[in-house]
């Protein structure tokens, strides 16, 4: 699910932490004057800054970007995306 919060597209996320991760997170956050949420999106950029060794799936930029006109592509998408032949 996305969603837009001050002009950027957000995705969703639903995360499960324990207690005492909880508190801390809860505590910085009130000491910063942010939600969690925005505290966490602070740690990852900052945990991520710089590391350009992260591998981005080629295929990864087409998903969503045709249509379908009703044809098997899904059941048969080895032959679409790769022009195998059977």
């Amino acid at each position: 699910m996305f969603v837009t919060y001050r002009k950027f597209a957000m995705h969703r996320t639903q995360i499960l932490l324990e207690q005492e991760q909880h508190r801390l997170l809860a505590v910085a956050a009130r000491r910063k004057g942010v939600s969690i949420s925005a505290l966490v999106r602070e740690l990852v950029n900052t945990h991520f800054q710089g590391d350009n060794d992260i591998q981005v799936d080629s295929l990864e930029s087409i998903i969503g970007i045709g249509f379908g006109t009703g044809e098997a592509v899904g059941r048969d998408h080895d032959r679409y995306l790769y022009r195998c032949s059977d």
